[in-house]
């Protein structure tokens, strides 16, 4: 498979915070990366850099075989990336149907009766269609996670960047979810998915990368990064020398 996201050497410091110590990784097109990490690691502000909201101070993206280092966020999210985020923020007196309809109309430029058979079918695959017209603000936390990633597919992504979008849940709920990630990478969706949960994210993923400070410090199969002493050391907590 072809890379769909190559990220080079990629910095980014604010000060003597460093969020990004040259960076480098490649997705391919329909694979599911998953990205591990402490609390500080630069995991979030790596996906600002590939969104376009954060500014790199050097280094390059490539997606979709374009350079898109210096390419604004809007234009980045029509050429086919997406994102949710780590703490949903959907518009809370609109339905759930009208919230799903933003991402349709101005991520994937859709409009009319397309974009509002488009918007059902995405309900349909993050399990809301039974919510379509309930208000925003009234959804249970699982139904605000599945709305996230509905609005962001509304988008028409290629690529979907999901932010520790299983915290908080219940176990029960939390295979819920795992199951319509693993239905909308089965469709064709490539994701690269930050997560704490991490037998959520080994649910799904297939290739784990591990960061501290900014820096990638581990790269692999799920089983050889968890069974990793370094990575135990840095993401667990665990000496190795214990």
């Amino acid at each position: 498979m072809s890379a769909l996201l190559s990220v080079s050497d990629l910095s980014k410091s604010f000060g003597a915070v460093i969020v990004a110590d040259e960076t480098s990784f490649e997705v391919a097109q329909g694979a599911a990366i998953g990205i591990l990490g402490p609390n500080g690691a630069g995991k979030t502000s790596l996906f600002n850099l590939i969104t376009g909201a954060m500014t790199p101070n050097a280094g390059r993206i490539t997606f979709d075989g374009a350079d898109i280092t210096a390419v604004p966020a809007a234009k980045r999210c029509k050429m086919g990336i997406a994102r949710s985020f780590q703490v949903p923020q959907p518009f809370g007196g609109m339905t759930v149907f009208e919230n799903a309809l933003v991402g349709a109309v101005q991520g994937a430029g859709l409009s009319g009766r397309e974009a509002e058979a488009h918007v059902l079918d995405v309900l349909e695959a993050t399990g809301l269609m039974n919510k379509a017209n309930v208000r925003a603000g009234s959804l249970s936390l699982l139904d605000r996670k599945r709305l996230e990633m509905a609005r962001a597919l509304a988008a028409k992504p290629k690529l979907l960047l999901l932010d520790e979008i299983a915290g908080g849940l219940t176990d029960a709920e939390c295979v819920a979810l795992i199951e319509t990630i693993k239905n909308v990478h089965a469709a064709g969706t490539t994701i690269i998915w930050i997560e704490h949960v991490v037998h959520a994210l080994l649910a799904v993923v297939e290739k784990l990368i591990v960061i501290n400070f900014g820096k990638k410090i581990a790269e692999g199969a799920p089983k050889t990064i968890m069974d990793s002493p370094h990575v135990k050391e840095i993401y667990l907590g665990v000496d190795p020398h214990a």
